[in-house]
Parts: structure tokens; C-alpha cells; sequence
């Protein structure tokens, strides 16, 4: 059995859930990752409001869609960030509060505790459906960043020592490991997506993150290729490094090596889509990225949960992108050989 393919809804949060879930089921898709912004899922409702986590999944029952986890990308990212007035765009109002960095901080661990209570409650209510749908198993999973108080010091000048870094990771040691506890009373996972501006942003700083949490086994990731294929860092290798960490799994594409030569890999505070630039996110399967590589490798490391297509390519319309994104997803994804190899019936005694 393929994996499901799943879409992230937090590129489509200016549309309502029940607007938005036909077309999901219209593109082909088997299900959704819901996003914890827009009206797809609301933490605090699904704690505290009686028949919220239900009315979500009578949505998705009316669709024919699944879920396997939620996202909590923008809250996440406040944890361990400086704080500044662009953080007041993708928070909510409760958790922005009067601006104060530290407060902000504060309130989005918190909100990041609330999520996995609220991610427990919400797959726990979904349990029986899935179950009809042979889709259980595969675990609780919230998926976010961290933010990193040490990304302005990725560039080594003034001089940085690794005494000044390790205070970063120790940082987020202090700030993660109450939130990964409480992920581990309601036995959920933490996968952060790595990325540019969180504390691990390729392999190297993936490893350390893990160390900074004296490997906590609720700490793992949202694997997502395209984040470090333009950098230059083996994407492939980074599933067979941390095979037993991811916990969920984005399919998105990305090209580099275009644009016109004035743009470098940081981006040159252009815009996407600016056509100097020497990367940008593209429709799965028209990117660089390889694919088939990824899927073989996480074959071999035997992830069995969705492949959930983040659609982000500024150059397309978007319904169009993600019903392609979702049909090269299931054309390229097969299933682990769970029989003998293929060579095994030229033994006389397999015949």
C-alpha cells in the first residue's frame, strides 16, 4: 500500500475548511495537514469547546479526506526568536499580546504545550474513522518550527566563537525540553520543519539540536526537501542520518543555480518570483529536487506516513499546481518490497 497524499492547508488558510476540502478531494488528494491558523484548526477551541475536534472530522468524513497531523509553523517560530513587528503579522493577537519579546515568547510555548494536548484530543476523536480507512498507526504529530536566537549570527562576523552559538542551542534546550515533556504526558510528537531562521537548518545543526535536548525521543522532524537542496546540503543522506526522527514528511520542489547572476543564495533581499534570483520554490516536480531518490530512501528507512505536498510556487495558479503536485506524488511513490528479492527464483528450491 502507497503512502496517502496529503495537502498542507496552511498556504490555503484565506479559504474556510469547508470551503476548502471539496477542492482538496477535487484535486485528488487523500487528505489534509491542518494548519493552525485561518478557521482549519483552532488550538484553543478543540480544547475547550465542546464538539469542535468532532465537528472537524465530520469535515473531513463528509470529504473522503484523512488526517494524520497539525501544524503549528507561525507560533512555533516566536519560541526562541527575536522578537519584532513582523511576528505581529503571523501570531495571534493573544499571543503577540503588547509586543513585549519576551512575553511573546512566554505565550507561544505555551500555545505550543496547548497544541499537543489539542493534537492528543483531536486524532484520539478521529481514531474509529481511520481505523475504517486502514489509516492508524502512524502516530500524533505537530509540526512547527522553533525559531533560533542565534540565526542573525549565521555569518561568522564580527567574529563568532562557539562559545556565542552554543548559548543559542542552549537557549532552545531550555525553552524546548518543558514543551517536548509535555508532548511526552499526552504522547505526542514534535517535527520541526528544517529551515533557514529555526535552530537546525541542515544536517550539521539538526544533529546538534537533538544533542542540545539530550536527544529527546518526542524531538524530531518534518522532513522537507526543498529547505536544503539550495543551500547544498544532501538531502537524501539528511533521511538515512535521522531515519528514526522523521515524523512526517513534506513534498515540496525548489530549483537553484537560475537568475542572473546578481542574486547569491541568501537571497539578496529580493522577492520570490524576482527573476535575478538564484533559487526558488517550485511546483513539485519541476524543481531540482530528485524525487525518486527520496522516495527509495525512505523505502529503505521504512517511513510509513503521508507525503503531504506544501505547495508554494509564486509563478502558477495554485489549484492547478497543487492537482499536479498531488497526481506526480502518487505516480512517483510505490510500496516497500515486502517479499523476497527479485532475484530469489532462480534458487531451485524457491521454484
Amino acid at each position: 500500500m502507497s503512502r496517502p497524499v496529503t495537502l498542507f492547508t496552511g498556504q490555503w488558510a484565506d479559504l474556510p475548511l469547508a470551503e476548502l476540502l471539496p477542492k482538496v478531494k477535487e484535486m485528488g488528494y487523500d487528505g489534509v495537514e491542518l494548519a493552525c491558523w485561518g478557521d482549519h484548526f483552532d488550538v484553543q477551541a478543540a480544547l475547550n469547546q465542546e464538539g469542535y475536534v468532532e465537528g472537524r472530522w465530520e469535515l473531513l468524513k463528509q470529504n473522503d479526506l484523512s488526517c494524520f497531523a497539525i501544524s503549528a509553523h507561525l507560533v512555533g517560530q516566536a519560541i526562541c526568536d527575536h522578537i519584532d513587528e513582523r511576528h505581529a503579522a503571523i501570531l495571534p493577537s493573544q499571543i503577540y499580546g503588547d509586543g513585549d519579546p519576551e512575553g511573546v515568547r512566554q505565550r507561544a510555548a505555551q500555545e505550543l504545550i496547548d497544541t499537543g494536548k489539542a493534537c492528543r484530543k483531536f486524532i484520539d476523536a478521529g481514531k474509529d474513522y481511520m481505523s475504517a480507512r486502514e489509516q492508524v498507526g502512524i502516530g500524533a504529530v505537530v509540526n512547527g518550527f522553533t525559531g533560533s536566537s542565534i540565526w542573525h549570527a549565521l555569518y561568522a562576523f564580527p567574529p563568532t566563537d562557539q562559545a556565542y552559538l552554543q548559548k543559542g542551542f542552549d537557549d532552545f534546550a531550555t525553552r524546548f525540553n518543558p514543551i517536548l515533556d509535555a508532548f511526552e504526558a499526552v504522547d505526542v510528537n514534535f517535527a520541526l520543519e528544517v529551515h533557514p531562521t529555526e535552530i537546525a537548518f541542515d544536517i550539521a545543526s539538526a544533529a546538534r539540536a537533538i544533542e542540545a535536548v539530550n536527544g529527546h525521543k518526542r524531538f524530531g522532524f518534518n522532513y522537507d526537501p526543498s529547505h536544503l537542496g539550495y543551500q547544498g546540503v544532501d538531502y537524501v543522506r539528511f533521511i538515512r542520518e535521522f531515519a528514526n526522527r522523521i515524523y512526517h514528511v513534506h513534498m515540496k520542489d525548489v530549483w537553484w543555480g537560475h537568475g542572473d547572476g546578481t542574486v547569491g543564495v541568501f537571497g539578496g533581499h529580493t522577492d520570490f518570483t524576482d527573476a535575478r534570483r538564484y533559487w526558488d520554490f517550485r511546483s513539485v516536480g519541476r524543481g531540482d529536487i530528485d524525487f525518486e531518490e527520496i522516495i527509495v530512501a525512505l523505502n529503505d528507512t521504512r517511513y510509513s506516513g503521508p507525503l503531504s505536498v506544501e505547495w508554494e510556487d509564486g509563478r502558477m495558479e495554485r489549484f492547478h499546481g497543487a492537482a499536479e503536485s498531488c497526481a506526480f506524488t502518487k505516480s512517483l511513490d510505490f510500496p516497500r518490497n515486502e517479499g523476497g528479492m527479485f532475484d530469489s527464483a532462480f534458487d531451485g528450491d524457491n521454484q
